[in-house]
C-alpha cells in the first residue's frame, strides 16, 4: 500500500476551479491507505526493536527472562482465564472403523457452554499418547475433511486424537437463524464476539484458547490416554489455536502447528491483520512477534509447516519463523527439536503437511521415526454423521449460555466496578484514567500542527478555505473552513465519519451556523472521508471502513478513537487561533456518527478548551455494544479494557449540565434510541 505522501507544494497546485463543483480537497489521484501506511511503519519501527533485542538473548538466564516476560504478557493481554469447572462429559456416540474407532464427545469448558468433539482411538493396545486438534476456519468444523484426515491418520499411526468444534464452527454457532443454522461465518463470529472482549479487556482468543485447554483436560482424563505424552496440532486459525496452545499449557510436549507460522512484517505487508483472535492488545508495541510463541515454549519439540503457494501466511515469514526458533533452539543446545516442512500448495492442510505432523507425534510421543503415508480411500465422515449434539447445535441445548451471554455476564460485574470508581475517585483522577485508558495526551503536550492553504472558494456571504492539517508526520488530514463576511467569536470544529463535505450543501447545518456568524472547521479524521482506505478492505468492509486500521493499531496498543480524539484536539487548537487578530475565538465541537466517540473524548479531557459539545446520531453506551451480539459496524469505535473504567455515559456526566447537547443517539445497530436531549 502507498503512503499519501502529497506534499504542501503539490497540494497547493491543485487547480481549485476544477475542484469548484465539489468540496475534496486532495487531488483526485492522491494514493489511500494513509492511515494504514502510517501504523504500519509504526508497526515495523517496534519489529525492528524487538529483533535487535531478540538478537542479544545468549544466556540461559536472558532466554528464560524473555520467555517468562512473553507469557506474562500474553496471559495478561488476555485478561486471564475463567477458574476450572466440572466438565461433566459425556460421550454421545461410537463409531467403529475397522483400525479406529470413533466416539462423540460433549463437554463443558465453562458451566452450560458446551464444547462438540470427535475423539479418534486407536486399536492398539493403551495407553497411548493424545494430541489436540484445533480446527481451522471451516463452517463445518471437525467435520472438514482435511480434519478428518489428519485425526484419522494419527490414530492410524498409533496416537489418540480430539478434534473439537471452535466457537463459530461446527455446531458451536453462538448466533443462529431461525432455522438454527448458523448466522454468520465463522471469522465473522470470531470477530463480533472480539468487539465485546475488547471492551471488558479480553480477547476473542481467552475463550478459544480455554476450550483448548480444557480440551485437553478432557484428553487427558481418558483412561486409554497418557497424560505425560500429549501433542497439539492444527491448520489456519487451528495453526493460531495450536501457537497460542503450545506457547501457555505445559502440557503439552510435541507441536506442529500448520499455515500459521510467519512473521508479523511479513503478514502486515501480504494480507494485514486477521480475525479478532489473532490479534492480541499492544503486542507489537511490548515486543512480541508471532515466532514468540514458538520460542516460549523451547526447547521443546515444534514443527512449522508452512506451504510455498500460500499468499497470507507466507513462505517468506515462515521461513524467517524457523531461522528464529532454530537459532535459539540451538543456543540451548536442542537444535534437532525444531524443523520445518514445506508443502507445494496454496492454504490448505495438505496430505504433505499432514504426514509430517503425524510423523513429528510418532517421533516425539512414540518414539519411532519412520516413513508414514496416508491412505486417502479411507472413508470420512459426512456433516451429518459427525454431530454429538440431539440437534446439531449446542445453542439448541437448554440453558447454554454463548460466548456473547459469559461476555455480558463479565460487563454486568464491571458495571458495578465502575458505579463505585466514579463514585469513589475525584472527577481530575478519573479523567486522567480514562486519558491513559483511550491512549490521549494532553492537549498541551500536542505538538503544533503544519498546516497549508490550497485556495479560496467565494461563495454567497462566506467563503471556503481548503486546509490540510499535519498534526504528525505522514498524517494529512483535509479540512474545510467555513468563515462569513462577519463573523463572532465563536468556533465551531465540525466532525463528521461520513466526510467533512456530508453537511456542508446550501441550507445544510454547515451553513446554519455560519447565518449566525459561527466560523466552522469541518475536517476528516484520519480514516475518515477522503483520507479513508479505499484499497485493501479488511474482511469485504463487514466491521467498517477503518476495521483493518484498527486491528493495526490495536497490536500497537493504541485505539482509532485514541489517535481520532488528539486529531480533533489538534484541529481544535489550530482553529481558535485561525484568522483572528485579538483573543482566541471559544472553540465548540460537532460529533456526527462515529466521529461523535472523539468529540465526547476531547471535551471530556479537555472541558475548559471546549465551550460546549453536541452530539448527533453517536453511540449512547459501549456497555451496550457487549449485550448486542449484532453490532457488526462498532469495531473501530471500542477501546480494549474500558469498561473496567467507564462507559461514555460517564464522560458526559463529567461535563455537568448545560455543556453537552445529544441529538439522536443510537444503540449498537445504529438505531435512534430518544430525541434530542441537553444535558
Amino acid at each position: 500500500m502507498k503512503q499519501l505522501t502529497v506534499t504542501m507544494a503539490a497540494l497547493a497546485a491543485i487547480n481549485l476551479a476544477a475542484c469548484a463543483d465539489d468540496l475534496s480537497v486532495l487531488p483526485p489521484d492522491a494514493p489511500t491507505g494513509m492511515l494504514e501506511s502510517f501504523l504500519q511503519r509504526e508497526a515495523f519501527a517496534a519489529l525492528d526493536r524487538r529483533r535487535e533485542a531478540y538478537e542479544k538473548i545468549k544466556t540461559p538466564e536472558q532466554i528464560a527472562t524473555w520467555q517468562k516476560e512473553r507469557r506474562d504478557f500474553f496471559v495478561r493481554q488476555l485478561g486471564g482465564f475463567p477458574e476450572r469447572t466440572p466438565l461433566n462429559a459425556q460421550v454421545t456416540g461410537t463409531l467403529h472403523r475397522g483400525d479406529y474407532r470413533i466416539e462423540k464427545v460433549i463437554f463443558e469448558s465453562q458451566p452450560q457452554h458446551h464444547v462438540t468433539a470427535l475423539l479418534y482411538l486407536p486399536k492398539t493396545k493403551p495407553p497411548y499418547p493424545g494430541v489436540l486438534v484445533p480446527c481451522g476456519h471451516s463452517a463445518n468444523g471437525k467435520a472438514a475433511e482435511a480434519y478428518q484426515r489428519v485425526s484419522i491418520l494419527l490414530a492410524q499411526s498409533g496416537l489418540a486424537a480430539l478434534c473439537y468444534d471452535p466457537i463459530g464452527q461446527g455446531e458451536r454457532a453462538q448466533i443462529l437463524k431461525p432455522d438454527g443454522k448458523a448466522a454468520f461465518s465463522s471469522t465473522q463470529e470470531h470477530t463480533l464476539v472480539g468487539i465485546g472482549s475488547i471492551l471488558i479487556g479480553s480477547n476473542t482468543a481467552e475463550q478459544r484458547i480455554w476450550d483448548g485447554m480444557r480440551a485437553l483436560d478432557y484428553l487427558a482424563s481418558r483412561p486409554e490416554v497418557d497424560p505425560s505424552r500429549l501433542g497439539c496440532t492444527g491448520n489456519s486459525g487451528g495453526g493460531t489455536l495450536t501457537s497460542y496452545l503450545m506457547a501457555l499449557d505445559d502440557r503439552i510436549f510435541a507441536a506442529a502447528p500448520a499455515r500459521y507460522p510467519t512473521t508479523f512484517r511479513e503478514l502486515l505487508r501480504a494480507a494485514g491483520p486477521q480475525d479478532a483472535e489473532q490479534n492480541i492488545f499492544g503486542q507489537i508495541a511490548f515486543g512480541m512477534d508471532i515466532p514468540d510463541y514458538t520460542l516460549m515454549r523451547a526447547p521443546k519439540p515444534t514443527l512449522i509447516n508452512s506451504a510455498a503457494l500460500d499468499k497470507t501466511f507466507t513462505i517468506a515469514g515462515a521461513w524467517d519463523l524457523f531461522r528464529e526458533a532454530k537459532w535459539l533452539y540451538t543456543r540451548m543446545g536442542y537444535a534437532d527439536r525444531v524443523d520445518f516442512v514445506e508443502a507445494d500448495a496454496p492454504h490448505e492442510f495438505s496430505t504433505h503437511l499432514r504426514v509430517g505432523a503425524a510423523r513429528w507425534m510418532r517421533r516425539w510421543l512414540l518414539k519411532i521415526d519412520d516413513e508414514i503415508t496416508e491412505r486417502l480411500d479411507t472413508p470420512v465422515l459426512k456433516d451429518d454423521e459427525a454431530l454429538c449434539s440431539p440437534r446439531g447445535q449446542v445453542m439448541l441445548l437448554p440453558g447454554e449460555r454463548s460466548a456473547f451471554e459469559i461476555n455480558t455476564e463479565s460487563e454486568t460485574k464491571l458495571a458495578a466496578q465502575r458505579q463505585d470508581f466514579w463514585k469513589k475517585t475525584p472527577k481530575v483522577e478519573a479523567l486522567r484514567a480514562v486519558r491513559e485508558i483511550v491512549g490521549v495526551r494532553r492537549l498541551a503536550d500536542l505538538p503544533e500542527p503544519k498546516h497549508s492553504s490550497l485556495g479560496v472558494m467565494q461563495q454567497d456571504g462566506y467563503r471556503i478555505e481548503k486546509i490540510v492539517i499535519e498534526p504528525e508526520p505522514g498524517i494529512q488530514l483535509p479540512a474545510l473552513a467555513f468563515l462569513p463576511s462577519q463573523p463572532d467569536d465563536h468556533a465551531f470544529l465540525y466532525l463528521h465519519d461520513q466526510g467533512k463535505q456530508t453537511d456542508a450543501a446550501v441550507g445544510g447545518p454547515i451553513e446554519q451556523l455560519l447565518s449566525e456568524g459561527h466560523v466552522v472547521l469541518a475536517v476528516d479524521l484520519r480514516g475518515m472521508g477522503e483520507t479513508m482506505n479505499r484499497g485493501r478492505k479488511w474482511y469485504g468492509g463487514t466491521f467498517g471502513a477503518s476495521s483493518g486500521e484498527f486491528f493495526l493499531a490495536y497490536l500497537l496498543g493504541k485505539s482509532l478513537v485514541g489517535l481520532w480524539t488528539e486529531d480533533a484536539l489538534t484541529c481544535g487548537r489550530f482553529l481558535a487561533s485561525y484568522e483572528t487578530h485579538g483573543a482566541p475565538r471559544k472553540v465548540h465541537i460537532i460529533g456526527i456518527g462515529q466521529a461523535g466517540l472523539p468529540a465526547l473524548h476531547a471535551t471530556a479531557l479537555e472541558p475548559d478548551f471546549f465551550a460546549s459539545l453536541t452530539l448527533r446520531r453517536t453511540l449512547s453506551s459501549w456497555a451496550e455494544v457487549v449485550r448486542t451480539p449484532t453490532a457488526a459496524g462498532q469495531l473501530s469505535t471500542v477501546v480494549h479494557g474500558a469498561l473496567k473504567t467507564f462507559d461514555l455515559p460517564d464522560l458526559v456526566t463529567s461535563l455537568g449540565a448545560g455543556k453537552v447537547t445529544i441529538e439522536q443517539p443510537v444503540n449498537a445497530l445504529g438505531v435512534s434510541t430518544e430525541s434530542n436531549s441537553p444535558m
